[in-house]
């Protein structure tokens, strides 16, 4: 029955594009030409119908169509420099406009004070952009540090060992967040859960951000939201950018940006970065070390040439080394490796990533394009937690090929594209292998409709074979309506599909001496599991508006994801055990958050939100609250500039309590309380700017010194059964002050 219901969902979803297509009426054709310069065709003109903001633009060619509306029959048309006309329409009579010049304006300056964060009022998607002025408002060290300023984005610790961080949105790991690097899938797979650490702050010129399901161009993999990179170009930024960064808890980094433009076509740039910490520190005197001791090695380089005719071509390398040990502070790895002396944990991972892009714009056919995208990657992880040993390579290709153009006039755009994702997996774990290949062959087509001042859309299919899973469609559909200038209303709902790495994605539960029981049912696929399979819904609502000649917004969004089926991570079934199986009954998220962002005095900016969350997910038979989530969360930031270069910032973050798995097996001095208190976290930052060049910054974090009480579970007995580090539902190092420096050119 359910799934009759998605298919009745897409196939209206492929019919709506002809249904909006068939309810057009007969359109007004016409050309507008320059009178002065001998019938010379105007491209861009402005075409509007009288009295109303309803209208299109012309074409290269002059040449336009309007669909026509009711209670209005004549056309108002402009064009910078010449002077407006208004003519009458005649039904099925094409229109010849010719405008005179005008009178020459003097030159008029308009001034926008650019925000952190930013949307458009005309996209179907609701997609926030954050530039580098948001993530600045933090230390930003890698990307898993840049969403604290950020209330659709949570940031948690997988435990309170190895020291990483995983986003969540709505109410979904990581790993249900499609991240693309510039519109290429970037980190996925084994890389879903350290990738993040691995992209430095400082390298990030700009990210696109939306929840939901997004384009089909894209791939089928995104369920929660996506999240694209933008990278330092080669051209239009910094010459050269230096940053350092150095804390109390003794992490030192640096950051090289060089860029060079070699001549009016080639230019290149390249990004260094390098992260250590040799200092051992356990505030909580538990024997073992709060952050892991670190060294981070990595190096970008890119290439980019453009075309006198239009041609685009880039490429690049890029290279990682990683290597943390944490554990207890006696342990020594050359000396304790996977021994039962003293608990230790390693690991060692190298990245090498190569891509290339290759494209043509016509710039007599601006909306006419197509672009090749090649991306390939080789991933090795050598780690071991405790006398747990896990071993794990990836090599990956990637292969997009696009088309885009329009049926008719710019109101119909289409993109289109053929793709092919290639995966060979080979994995480790306690001497038991799991070995994999994917090969996932596929094409899309996508229809955008813009020819409606209030009404737009985007609707997408995609066909994929994988090679275990066999073929599988991705409709996808976004909704846009604008009520008036200050109000517009947004709907979204598309499927998404992924292959669950539960090793790769669980590196935080192997810093417990839990046992993995994978209950495998399906022969040849991997792990033995079925693909992920969800759908999500979504509207939102933005309005925008002037109070005391001060701009402001307030933004109430919905989201719910329904699983068909998924992996389900059971930690309650056995304290000393964790499950992986197929879902047998309800998993969903509901998302709901509200958000205003105002400008309260002048250059200083005020985000307000509220967000909650209901997700559950059937273990064992019973629907429970999914653990170490807040179903609650409140944000407050301050962002203030002064007119001589000075920036302050202020943020304040309340989560609920969270579910804490079931530990009432374990001997009473080993039990926790099913759930945790809530917590605040305040975080602040300083800085000062010379000439736009030269810049020093102060900041904390955590700085009312929050902790989570006894985060590693057993802490005294390590090697024992009950030793537990993944239970993290809050802060561990407590306060952080931190301080550096940043030099342009």
């Amino acid at each position: 029955m359910k799934n009759t219901k998605f298919w009745e969902i897409v196939v209206i979803t492929l019919l709506l594009p002809i249904h909006v297509w068939s309810q057009t009426a007969v359109e007004v054709e016409g050309i507008v030409l320059s009178e002065d310069e001998q019938d010379l065709p105007l491209v861009g003109a402005n075409i509007f119908w009288l009295g109303t903001t309803m209208g299109v633009t012309s074409e290269i060619d002059g040449t336009f169509r309007i669909a026509p509306i009711e209670n209005s029959s004549q056309l108002v048309v402009s064009y910078i420099g010449y002077q407006n006309d208004t003519v009458s329409v005649s039904s099925g009579v094409p229109l010849v406009i010719k405008l005179s010049a005008g009178n020459t304006l003097d030159e008029v300056e308009v001034v926008h004070r650019k925000k952190a964060t930013e949307f458009s009022f005309l996209d179907p998607i609701k997609v926030e952009q954050i530039n580098e002025k948001e993530l600045l408002k933090a230390a930003c060290c890698n990307l898993s540090e840049s969403f604290e300023t950020s209330p659709s984005v949570d940031v948690a610790f997988t435990d309170a060992i190895t020291g990483t961080r995983q986003i969540q949105m709505l109410g979904l790991a990581g790993p249900y967040i499609q991240i693309t690097r510039e519109s290429m899938p970037y980190i996925r797979g084994l890389s879903s859960l350290y990738g993040l650490t691995a992209v430095p702050g400082t390298w990030v010129s700009g990210m696109q951000l939306n929840k939901g399901t997004g384009a089909v161009a894209n791939g089928f993999e995104s369920i929660a939201g996506q999240i694209n990179i933008e990278m330092r170009k080669p051209t239009g930024d910094d010459k050269m950018y230096l940053n350092f960064y150095a804390d109390e808890g003794a992490r030192f980094e640096g950051n090289l940006n060089l860029s060079q433009e070699i001549d009016d076509q080639w230019a290149t740039a390249l990004l260094l970065h390098g992260k250590f910490n040799h200092r051992s520190m356990d505030r909580n005197d538990d024997g073992f070390l709060d952050n892991p001791l670190s060294d981070h090695f990595i190096a970008l380089n890119r290439w980019q040439y453009r075309g006198n005719n239009g041609m685009r071509f880039q490429f690049g390398i890029a290279g990682t080394y990683i290597n943390d040990v944490g554990g207890q502070t006696s342990f020594e790895p050359e000396r304790d490796a996977l021994s039962d002396r003293h608990w230790g944990m390693k690991l060692n991972l190298n990245r090498l990533e190569g891509w290339v892009k290759l494209g043509k714009v016509y710039e007599a056919l601006p909306w006419r394009s197509w672009a090749i995208q090649l991306s390939g990657s080789k991933h090795e992880q050598d780690s071991y937690f405790g006398q747990r040993d896990y071993q794990a390579s990836q090599n990956s290709l990637y292969a997009n090929i696009l088309y885009q153009s329009i049926i008719g006039n710019t109101n119909h755009q289409v993109l289109m594209g053929l793709s092919m994702q290639y995966d060979d997996f080979d994995e480790t774990f306690q001497d038991a292998s799991f070995d994999r290949s994917e090969s996932v062959p596929g094409g899309f087509f996508e229809y955008t409709y813009g020819g409606h001042e209030k009404f737009s859309l985007v609707a997408g299919l995609r066909g994929d074979y994988h090679n275990a899973y066999g073929f599988f469609a991705t409709p996808r559909l976004h909704l846009r309506y604008a009520f008036n200038d200050q109000v517009v209303w947004r709907a979204s709902l598309g499927r998404g599909q992924r292959t669950a790495n539960i090793l790769a994605e669980n590196n935080g539960l192997m810093a417990a001496n839990r046992r993995f029981n994978i209950n495998s049912e399906t022969t040849g696929n991997p792990y033995g599991l079925d693909p992920e399979i969800a759908w999500n819904a979504g509207t939102n609502v933005v309005y925008t508006f002037q109070s005391h000649q001060r701009p402001g917004s307030i933004s109430v969004d919905f989201y719910r994801t329904e699983f068909q089926n998924q992996i389900v991570i059971d930690l309650d079934q056995n304290a000393q055990e964790v499950n992986f199986y197929n879902l047998d009954g309800q998993s969903f998220s509901n998302s709901f958050q509200l958000q205003l962002d105002y400008e309260v005095a002048t250059r200083l900016d005020a985000r307000l939100a509220y967000r909650w969350y209901d997700v559950k997910t059937t273990y064992n038979g019973d629907l429970l609250d999914k653990p170490l989530i807040s179903k609650q969360r409140l944000f407050f930031n301050l962002g203030y500039a002064t007119g001589n270069d000075w920036s302050f910032d202020y943020t304040i973050n309340w989560q609920g309590p969270k579910r804490i798995p079931f530990t009432g097996s374990n001997p009473k001095e080993y039990q926790l309380a099913d759930s945790s208190p809530g917590f605040v976290v305040m975080n602040a930052q300083i800085s000062k700017r010379w000439r736009e060049k030269f810049e020093v910054y102060l900041g904390g974090e955590n700085l009312l010194n929050y902790r989570q009480k006894n985060p590693i579970l057993a802490s005294d007995d390590p090697f024992g059964p009950y030793f537990d580090s993944s239970l993290t539902w809050g802060p561990i190092f407590g306060r952080n002050i931190y301080m550096g420096m940043r030099y342009r050119i």
